[in-house]
């Protein structure tokens, strides 16, 4: 059985729309995440005979590079950063569908060649007309390639229902005026239901595993929600710091770069009600509702409902680690943020009075993301005397190890009736047998698919920067820089005493 026809989500999908031969076009292919992420990708995919019999793989980028030369970097990609190991044969299969058109994004020629190259590989590949184009740029590069692709044609489908899409990388816009600037731009090219805003936390297993964990079991569901929910947290911890971007972070801090993605589209997916079907849309359309209930966070109010941090010096890992005013690129009197903790409220009738509390930092002592259900105390206590006992919680572990784990209260075996929280964990490599795929490997595939279900909408977009925005504009117009903590600690003390405030404190990760 392959890997799509165990993924309820999309199985029947895929069942009824296989995948049909394109080209895939990688934009700053000889990037890093192209060498990381999207071939090691599709490399597994076609290891599991699930990429279209017609495929290209087509890689632009401005250095001047042979095909061949291009395909052998990419293989390099693929020994270092491939889950499994490179199998010879395959890679034969492989190497010859790709090839190479060195094109600078601005430059109109460099997309006529494209153009071209692309109808000749229909000719000799059996592509057929389709296209995936994948952003793999900065994001000041998308409204240049944008607006060439349309230019030279390449936008829209062509004669006979052949596909043109379009793939775009985080972060999608900078604020809710630069969101709609740059989804005004992408739809005059595209139309939006071949637009696939991506967000690889959608593609990783738990995450997926969440709509069915909640609405396929009748155990759970009428469990979630302000009856017996006490409170919800979403955490998504790095033990890494800027990694050599710290122009980019200057410019976006953790709020913009992990909050406003990552950690909503989590918060969506906990909180959104059932959708009426499986179809992309009906899904998508639960997420936005989520982002329009938020309650508003007025600029005044920003600095109540959460904590900004910086990581100053201190260990990772065992090792010094210099704080983020040290880093390359760095303004002395920077005031970007790398920690952020946010309390925020859901209003609507099953999460009113609920606070979720998200927190995303850099520099934390481990690589950890979570979405855990703290539920509410019993209405009487009947065991032991004393402080209370530990609440139950649910679980549900995105990254490293990806699983679920459920906590509750049990009897110590003896004669005093003496109480003790326990565990009952699911992991996916035990379960399974096996580790599960690469977020990229599920998304780069459900866009050849033509499947949105895992990509973001337009109007989800828009929402989570209307929400976000206020955020920003409290904290700018705040004379208070963020505040310091140690690289290797959980983050500053403010974020601790923020949920010490509301009788709470935060999970051990």
């Amino acid at each position: 059985m392959t890997n799509s026809e165990t993924n309820p989500l999309r199985a029947g999908l895929r069942r009824e729309r296989p995948a049909l031969p394109c080209s895939l076009v990688i934009f700053g292919a000889s990037g890093d995440l192209t060498r990381r992420k999207l071939v090691p990708a599709l490399y597994n995919l076609h290891l599991d005979r699930l990429l279209p019999a017609g495929f290209a793989l087509v890689g632009v980028a401005r250095r001047p590079l042979a095909s061949a030369a291009f395909a052998d970097a990419l293989r390099d990609g693929i020994l270092r950063n491939s889950r499994r190991p490179l199998d010879l044969d395959l890679w034969r299969e492989l190497a010859p569908r790709i090839s190479y058109v060195p094109a600078a994004f601005e430059d109109a020629e460099g997309y006529r060649r494209l153009a071209e190259h692309l109808a000749r590989l229909d000719r000799e590949q059996g592509t057929g007309g389709n296209r995936v184009f994948y952003l793999a740029t900065p994001p000041s590069a998308y409204a240049t390639i944008v607006e060439n692709l349309a230019l030279a044609g390449l936008g829209r489908p062509g004669i006979g229902g052949s596909f043109a899409r379009i793939v775009v990388e985080k972060p999608f816009g900078r604020d809710l005026v630069t969101a709609q600037a740059l989804n005004a731009e992408v739809n005059a090219a595209f139309d939006e239901r071949d637009v696939f805003r991506i967000d690889h936390y959608l593609g990783k297993e738990t995450v997926q595993n969440l709509m069915v964990f909640r609405f396929g079991n009748a155990i759970f569901e009428p469990l979630w929600g302000r009856e017996h929910v006490d409170h919800v947290q979403i955490a998504v911890a790095e033990s890494l710091g800027v990694e050599g971007r710290g122009k980019y972070f200057e410019e976006a801090g953790i709020l913009r770069d992990i909050v406003q993605n990552h950690v909503f589209q989590l918060l969506c997916l906990t909180a959104m009600e059932p959708p009426v079907s499986l179809d992309p849309d009906a899904i998508r359309d639960e997420k936005v509702k989520v982002l329009r209930a938020l309650r508003p966070v007025p600029p005044e109010r920003a600095l109540a409902e959460t904590v900004r941090g910086r990581y100053a010096a201190g260990a990772s890992n065992g090792s010094p680690v210099p704080g983020y005013l040290d880093e390359a690129d760095v303004a002395k009197a920077s005031r970007a943020e790398t920690y952020a903790a946010l309390r925020v409220f859901v209003d609507n009738w099953r999460w009113a009075g609920v606070p979720f509390y998200l927190r995303a930092g850099k520099r934390l002592p481990k690589r950890a993301t979570e979405i855990a259900l703290t539920f509410r105390q019993v209405p009487h206590r009947l065991f032991g005397a004393g402080a209370p006992p530990d609440a139950n919680t649910l679980a549900l572990r995105i990254q490293p190890d990806e699983g679920i784990a459920l906590r509750f209260d049990s009897k110590v075996p003896g004669p005093n009736p003496r109480i003790q929280p326990v565990a009952m964990e699911f992991r996916y490599g035990t379960s399974f047998g096996q580790e599960p795929p690469e977020a990229y490997e599920r998304l780069l595939l459900d866009a050849i698919l033509g499947d949105s279900t895992l990509f973001i909408r337009r109007d989800e977009v828009e929402a989570s920067w209307r929400w976000i925005d206020a955020i920003e504009a409290g904290w700018t117009a705040s004379a208070s820089p963020p505040a310091d903590y140690p690289a290797g600690s959980w983050g500053p003390e403010e974020a601790n005493a923020f949920l010490e405030r509301d009788g709470r404190a935060w999970r051990r990760l």
